[in-house]
């Protein structure tokens, strides 16, 4: 299945949860007569947002394995290019520092790329697509690794998730309130017109927060190609970007996914080392290669 699909699952699992659970706390206050009581819904709207994102954290390697086909390969039976790739992403993480080394896997895409994911330093996945191994020389391959290794030594799925976590929280206080205000001007007033009108606000401002989130996904990719400089090499992680960056100017566009507004090279979020971005999107979770590439070399020229 394509990346998007992951993603599309990813994102859905964590808004049904907290668009459930905030439709359940309508009717338990209405039910207990709570009104007005924010204290309640900081905290139950406080356990609901950082419980959906984390939830989704906790799942992630299971949706990568089973929703993108990934082969994880075992390190006593690899052998060959299998080997070589579980020595380096293994040899990555003694330098990184991590606790436990990752598992290492393969995707099945045309597409080269590669990604990182899992609830911790200690339960984490190293995934490369099988168009990146075929068309990547080891310096290059190096590079990639080193990326993704430097996402799980910084932390950033767990950070990603506290600040989805926030976003989802923010995200229901902030609906409830102005659906109340605005349910408190009307004459005919009804549990369900504030449920729509509260729904409707949830879905406006998710799409702000995922402007916010889209922004430090961004920054922190900024950090992994650093880190992944000082764990491989300046030249490693150059060449590696630009090897990404020529094979997606040569790649032929992809197939649409689901409802075509979308492809699997235009989907990325910020478990992937590259993505397609406009200057002028909000909504990229990497910024353009090339501007990734011209930091790397102001930093170490």
């Amino acid at each position: 299945m394509s990346f998007f699909r992951r993603i599309f699952f990813f994102l859905l699992l964590n808004f049904l949860i907290i668009t459930t659970a905030s439709i359940l706390a309508v009717f338990i206050t209405t039910a207990f007569g709570i009104k007005g009581e924010w204290s309640f819904y900081i905290v139950f709207y406080s356990i609901i947002g950082f419980g959906g994102a984390f939830l989704s954290l906790a799942l992630s390697r299971y949706f990568a394995k089973k929703l993108m086909g990934v082969r994880i390969i075992d390190p006593q039976t690899a052998r060959g290019q299998e080997l070589d790739l579980v020595n380096r992403v293994h040899q990555m993480a003694t330098q990184a520092r991590l606790p436990n080394k990752p598992e290492v896997g393969i995707y099945e895409s045309q597409q080269p790329n590669a990604f990182a994911t899992g609830p911790s330093k200690k339960k984490s996945l190293v995934a490369v697509s099988s168009g990146l191994l075929q068309s990547m020389s080891q310096e290059e391959l190096e590079g990639v690794i080193a990326h993704e290794v430097a996402h799980i030594s910084n932390g950033d799925m767990v950070t990603m998730t506290l600040l989805q976590g926030m976003i989802n929280t923010m995200v229901l206080l902030a609906a409830r309130a102005i659906a109340k205000l605005i349910v408190s001007r009307m004459r005919d007033r009804s549990i369900w017109m504030e449920m729509g009108i509260y729904i409707g606000l949830q879905i406006v401002f998710s799409i702000l927060g995922s402007i916010a989130l889209c922004y430090f996904s961004r920054k922190r990719e900024y950090r992994a190609d650093k880190d992944g400089a000082r764990f491989s090499s300046v030249p490693n992680m150059i060449s590696a970007l630009k090897a990404l960056q020529r094979m997606s100017s040569a790649a032929p566009r992809p197939q649409m996914a689901f409802t075509g507004r979308g492809t699997q090279t235009e989907s990325y979020n910020y478990l992937q080392i590259s993505g397609k971005a406009k200057k002028a999107s909000w909504f990229p979770t990497h910024p353009p290669l090339e501007n990734r590439i011209a930091r790397l070399e102001r930093l170490y020229s």
